[in-house]
């Protein structure tokens, strides 16, 4: 007969047991989680090393024979002018350095300009510098998009412009892809126009050649720098005079530096050489008045213990695979998540953190939106605009769900709320594509067409209208007479990081591991703004 203590004893015994078997699946669970992390890792710097290879290779300016003749000639190549007029020791956040990618048998490599934030004397600046060696520093289609692109976030950010200039204008085999339209060679002193109406400081330092259209580039800067028998500015060069004219010219004779400091004053300051035009440069932004950042609750932080690089253990290349958002999201602030609505639609992540002790509310995807989701991203957008905080959208995002279920639910109803928030807020709005970005879920979470102030990308991300499969199963289904496969390659092929950068759909590629600086710099940026209040139109209820 068993008594009372042996039962016990029985059920003791049992639940040891039972917690033996529980502690060995939690450690196996431990276990496999930590090998998928390193094989991620792993996996991941296959990614990172191709990157940085490419990012090396599009920085190298142009072919060794340009480069050469540009040296000789007592030029700095337009980095090395760069890194000599910001303040030592500081970043330049470079934009867009693989514009042109794998275009024109890749001979316009950044195509041929670099722009990007440098600090001049502590004042933040957008820098936009022709790269000679590239085609002689002249104008595709890319080149002008990157132009631009640089001057409207300088507008939008109070950023003082320095133009560095060495260029032949436009490239004239593609005259007819950028001259004409609305956004062609001509936007660029369009903007001039808008940006010092603004009151926002334009300099030029004309360091090789300056003809034709780009002529108004020094024309319409503030101030003007040029270089002594280095730098042209001219209308049209001796070849044009000649044949037009029959006046045989030089062009130190027409447009040198003693012609346009001397006679025609369309410069101001002639300097001896590439470095003390820069000198003089720093100079006058010294006399700029500073640009007043709007007063925020500035956290205290400090950046976190572990390596940048852990973060690819967290990064899937499958883009099947899911990403953790709050992995993700905690390798990027500097402390803690406070995550809002987390018990509803799951499917996407928001909550509010620092970054850099930048107050942010942050949006990121955690699968399809739902209507659930769509609704709480909606609230949030809201929310941050009433609070005046900036927003970070973490996109891995596939698009809206589907389904008869859905559809009779309304989602296209609930999607279009999100869409409204978005389009109308008014904060600051910086989008990081860290996976996918397909469908109108890419519109959802501000992508390029809804004004993010900055867009980055990762380098294995993918953005399109869908996926290739997708994109062959309905082709299939309709009938269509174009080939399934045919379509899926190019699908593929068309919806890379590298195609998406190399036509200017973002503000470049980052690396996974430096994203945490780069969103710091951003937004740093992004507090010269002044704040508007949001006003929202009709949300179909």
């Amino acid at each position: 007969m068993t008594n009372l203590f042996d039962h016990c004893r029985a059920g003791e015994t049992a639940n040891e047991m039972n917690l033996l078997v529980v502690n060995d699946n939690m450690t196996k669970l431990k276990q496999d989680q930590q090998l998928l992390f390193d094989q991620n890792r792993i996996d991941y710097q296959v990614i990172s090393d191709l990157y940085h290879s490419r990012l090396m290779k599009v920085c190298s300016h142009g072919p060794e024979k340009a480069i050469t003749k540009h040296r000789e000639r007592g030029k700095l190549l337009a980095r090395e002018r760069i890194d000599l007029l910001i303040d030592p020791q500081t970043a330049f956040l470079e934009l867009s350095s693989f514009a042109a990618w794998d275009q024109y048998d890749n001979s316009f490599p950044s195509a041929g300009i670099v722009t990007g934030i440098g600090i001049v004397h502590e004042r933040e600046c957008m820098i936009v510098a022709n790269d000679a060696t590239v085609k002689g520093g002249t104008y595709v289609r890319e080149t002008i998009k990157k132009h631009l692109r640089a001057q409207e976030i300088a507008l939008k950010n109070k950023l003082p412009c320095i133009y560095l200039v060495d260029s032949g204008g436009i490239f004239l085999p593609e005259q007819a892809q950028v001259f004409p339209d609305q956004y062609g060679f001509g936007r660029v002193f369009f903007n001039q126009a808008h940006l010092s109406a603004a009151r926002i400081p334009q300099i030029a330092v004309v360091m090789g050649s300056c003809t034709a259209g780009g002529a108004y580039v020094p024309a319409m800067s503030d101030e003007t720098i040029i270089v002594r028998d280095q730098g042209t500015i001219f209308i049209g060069g001796p070849p044009l005079v000649k044949a037009a004219t029959g006046e045989e010219v030089t062009a130190e004779e027409l447009g040198g530096g003693e012609v346009h400091t001397s006679i025609s004053g369309v410069a101001d300051h002639l300097a001896d050489d590439d470095v003390h035009a820069l000198k003089m440069c720093r100079e006058i932004v010294a006399g700029i008045p500073r640009v007043k950042k709007r007063e925020i609750d500035l956290k205290d932080f400090e950046d976190p213990l572990s390596r940048d690089d852990e973060i690819y253990g967290y990064l899937p290349v499958d883009p099947k695979k899911p990403i953790d958002m709050h992995a993700i999201v905690g390798r990027l602030i500097d402390g803690d998540f406070k995550e809002f609505k987390v018990n509803y639609g799951n499917t996407l992540v928001t909550g509010f953190a620092s970054v850099k002790g930048i107050p942010i509310g942050i949006i990121g995807n955690q699968g399809f939106l739902t209507a659930e989701s769509a609704r709480k991203g909606s609230h949030f957008v809201q929310l941050c605009n009433q609070r005046m905080i900036p927003l970070l959208f973490l996109q891995n995002i596939t698009g809206f769900v589907v389904g008869k279920k859905h559809e009779h639910e309304g989602i296209a109803r609930d999607g279009a709320k999100l869409i409204h928030a978005v389009a109308n807020s008014t904060v600051p709005k910086i989008t990081v594509i860290i996976g996918s970005s397909f469908g109108a879920g890419n519109y959802a979470m501000a992508g390029r067409a809804y004004d993010p102030d900055f867009l980055f990308i990762w380098p294995h991300a993918r953005i399109g209208v869908m996926g290739g499969e997708q994109a062959s199963g309905v082709l299939r289904h309709i009938g269509s007479n174009v080939p399934g496969n045919g379509l899926a390659g190019r699908f593929e092929s068309e919806s890379t990081a590298w195609y998406s950068s190399s036509r200017l759909w973002d503000d470049g590629i980052i690396d996974p591991a430096d994203t945490r600086q780069v969103l710091g710099l951003a937004f740093s940026v992004t507090l010269n703004q002044d704040m508007q209040k949001a006003s929202y139109g009709v949300f179909r209820m």
